[in-house]
């Protein structure tokens, strides 16, 4: 077969399968062209998914009828001055968006500058077939309808409307967040589901396009290494989401989907997250063009960087500092859900309980403080009330313990003092702005957890001697992988050697694990360090073992504590770095603001 030229029309409808695979991607290049070109105000409609029709109406600076023209032409931009492609700053500057589009649906656009005429120009799957003056403010609107409708092939690959409009919404989104400076609003079958406003800060918008309560339970970053900058809003650990579809990464503005951005992200929260659980994350990224290449894919969500281990660094360094910052911190209080389940206990009238104690059960409730009721009975009544009590065989068992300590100022110890136990699982602390309750397994989890890394760190782990060696029988590869780590591992308090080809002798273990079980501690940790991903350092697996041993040695639900251990647990929480969550993402602390304690009764 001989080599031909491609006709236009077939080589924009190539060009098209590259840049526009769905509505959502057709949306993402007419939002980025209306942010290009200046827009205060951004208006997009949306019907059936973006499948029948899209609608992007801007407040820029317009085009005259001759730039129109041009901008349905491949390959033709106001983007690029020069021929310095790697100094491009703009979301856009390939070119190829509107008459890929047009070569795919039928493409109305609209335009007027200040000061001059609106003009109008229609193209139906690559030809124009109208064009003249329009009426519209300054600005533009661009229409795009029956998006695919003469490409059968591309448009059964379609996914329902339903999910063609999430991809939608999730592409203003992306783009909202990165420019708190303009305001956007989406209506979707003539309903409008989004609405922000210009010039919000950036922790505002982010938690409008996410989840109101983000604000109360987040952590601002700002970093700068060299010329990089790094800023934005993290979740606390324990306020994560069992997908990772709240993870908003951009690089100079560019909303991307990086592979080494998603990974940098694991690692800062690798042992602060169980592996099923994700944080809600909007980070920035600022980098000098001649560190990154933006050009590196045709719908500019990929990028590369020159030095990949410094942005890598970076983010997890940068985002760890800021956790460490905030290390007792939890989700600041419960979520409303959880408040509305509390039961409120219906108050029985005066008389009902006052009339199992008469002394004549029977008797008119009116003789109880009647006029005419009889002294000598009203007497023994008051005897009665006093004597009120449930019989001794029904009294709840538990236990009393004077704790009397003041309430500590909030500032100098957040967590309150302890008041009392609960199930013998959980803390009852009393704090100056509200009520403080502890799970005691998971926040002493946390903090054997913390002094174990420390060990890791160049602290050694204090360990106790075993009064006679304890031997553990494991298969060969085990025994050989526990043999490796054996140096790391007695930093950590726990040592062993090799004892024949299928044992290991352990001799030591951590003194704050206290009475342990060793061989399934033994056991644990090499079946931890065959079962993490291979990729992972001998360092990395070992961070990951010691969130085992921490859950072998901390205080277990059910072991009562008097009030001196449980302060001591809530000061050492105080001053420990991530304290406010376990190993595995969920709070060990939540507090009920005095306010909702006084709703819950009423007084609010």
């Amino acid at each position: 077969m001989s080599i031909r030229r491609l006709p236009e029309k077939l080589v924009n409808r190539i060009a098209a399968g590259e840049v526009v695979e769905r509505p959502a991607a057709a949306l993402k290049e007419l939002v980025e062209n209306a942010i290009d070109a200046g827009a205060t105000r951004i208006a997009v409609r949306i019907a059936e998914g973006g499948i029948a029709r899209l609608e992007v109406e801007d407040d820029g600076c317009g085009m005259t009828a001759p730039d129109m023209a041009l901008a349905l032409e491949r390959h033709a931009t106001s983007k690029l001055p020069d021929d310095a492609i790697e100094d491009v700053t703009t979301l856009g500057f390939r070119g190829e968006a509107l008459p890929s589009i047009a070569s795919v649906a039928r493409l109305t656009l609209e335009s007027r500058v200040a000061g001059g005429d609106g003009w109008r120009r229609v193209v139906d799957n690559g030809a124009v077939v109208a064009e003249g003056p329009a009426a519209l403010a300054n600005g533009t609107r661009v229409v795009v309808e029956d998006l695919f409708a003469r490409v059968p092939a591309r448009r059964k690959f379609l996914r329902s409307a339903r999910s063609e409009y999430a991809a939608c919404l999730d592409v203003v989104k992306r783009l909202a967040m990165a420019r708190p400076d303009v305001g956007f609003t989406v209506e979707h079958d003539g309903r409008r589901v989004l609405d922000v406003q210009s010039g919000q800060d950036q922790l505002s918008r982010v938690a409008a396009l996410t989840q109101r309560d983000l604000a109360a339970n987040s952590i601002g970053v700002d970093v700068d290494r060299g010329d990089v900058h790094m800023g934005g809003v993290i979740s606390l650990p324990t306020y994560n989401r069992g997908i990772a579809d709240h993870q908003y990464l951009f690089v100079n503005g560019r909303p991307v989907k990086d592979r080494l951005l998603v990974g940098a992200l694991r690692g800062a929260y690798a042992d602060l997250l169980a592996r099923d659980r994700h944080p809600v994350v909007a980070l920035f990224l600022d980098v000098p063009t001649g560190e990154v290449d933006v050009n590196v894919h045709p719908a500019k969500t990929e990028v590369r960087f020159r030095d990949p281990q410094l942005i890598r660094g970076m983010i997890v360094g940068g985002l760890r500092r800021a956790l460490d910052e905030h290390g007792f911190r939890s989700v600041q209080r419960p979520a409303e859900a959880a408040l509305a389940a509390w039961q409120q206990e219906p108050v029985a009238p005066a008389q009902t309980l006052f009339a199992a104690h008469l002394p004549y059960p029977h008797a008119p409730a009116t003789h109880l403080f009647g006029a005419d009721g009889d002294p000598a009975t009203l007497a023994l009544m008051r005897d009665r009330v006093v004597d009120f009590a449930p019989p001794r065989d029904a009294l709840p068992m538990g236990r009393a313990e004077p704790a009397t300590a003041q309430v500590p100022h909030a500032d100098t110890y957040p967590l309150g003092i302890a008041r009392g136990q609960i199930a013998r699982t959980y803390i009852v602390a009393e704090a100056e702005d509200g009520l403080v309750i502890v799970d005691q397994h998971a926040a002493h989890e946390r903090l054997v957890l913390e002094q174990l890394r420390r060990g890791m760190g160049g602290q050694a782990v204090p360990s106790q001697g075993l009064l006679l060696p304890e031997v553990v029988e494991l298969d060969e590869p085990a025994c050989d992988r526990l043999e490796a780590a054996a140096p790391q591992l007695a930093a950590l308090g726990v040592e062993l050697e090799r004892f024949g080809p299928a044992a290991v002798m352990v001799r030591a273990t951590p003194a704050m694990l206290g009475a342990i079980d060793c061989r399934k501690l033994v056991t644990d940790i090499a079946d931890d360090l065959a079962g993490y991903d291979a990729a992972l350092g001998l360092n990395e697996k070992l961070e990951l073992v010691a969130a085992t041993m921490a859950c072998h040695g901390s205080v277990r639900a059910g072991r009562t504590l008097n009030v001196a251990e449980m302060n001591a647990l809530l000061r050492t929480m105080e001053v420990t770095p991530h304290s406010g969550q376990c190993n595995h993402g969920r709070p060990t602390w939540v507090k009920l603001a005095m306010d909702d304690v006084e709703k819950l009764f009423g007084r609010k």
